[in-house]
């Protein structure tokens, strides 16, 4: 039993995908769709979408896009599902005035998106890892 919990992945993530899957299955079958159908309206495999559905698969935002398409849902729903986005906010988020800019292909905003989140990634940890040493500097220099 405990080799198994070493080798056990963070519940954070297959949680996450579970509830991902079961929210689209919740979607698919509230719009009366089977499996069979949903994949075909989606463009992706039967066993593809089986898998997403039951947590054995993290679909990237293209997918999650077609998927939603072929729901009828917006894209924006089933990215805050795979935590690609957070839920709104009152303040203003980025990603989602990307995504709603019809005038961008599906390609052109994930590429926005992802350049977006690494430069605010990066951003965050700089400030990790400098906010001590500016700090102690700040002082240093007002001493002077």
């Amino acid at each position: 039993m405990h080799g198994r919990d070493a080798l056990s992945v963070p519940k954070q993530l297959p949680e996450r995908w579970r509830d991902l899957g079961s929210f689209i299955r919740e979607q698919r079958n509230t719009a009366r769709l089977s499996l069979r159908r949903l994949s075909e309206l989606a463009g992706i495999s039967n066993p593809y979408l089986s898998q997403i559905e039951r947590g054995l698969r993290r679909p990237s935002a293209e997918i999650l896009q077609q998927i939603a398409k072929a729901l009828r849902i917006s894209a924006e729903t089933l990215y805050v599902q795979a935590g690609i986005l957070e839920p709104q906010t009152d303040s203003q988020d980025l990603s989602r005035e990307i995504l709603s800019d019809h005038s961008l292909s599906e390609e052109q905003k994930q590429a926005l998106i992802r350049i977006y989140l690494s430069f605010k990634h990066e951003n965050a940890a700089a400030l990790e890892t400098k906010g001590e040493p500016e700090s102690g500097e700040r002082a240093a220099s007002a001493a002077e």
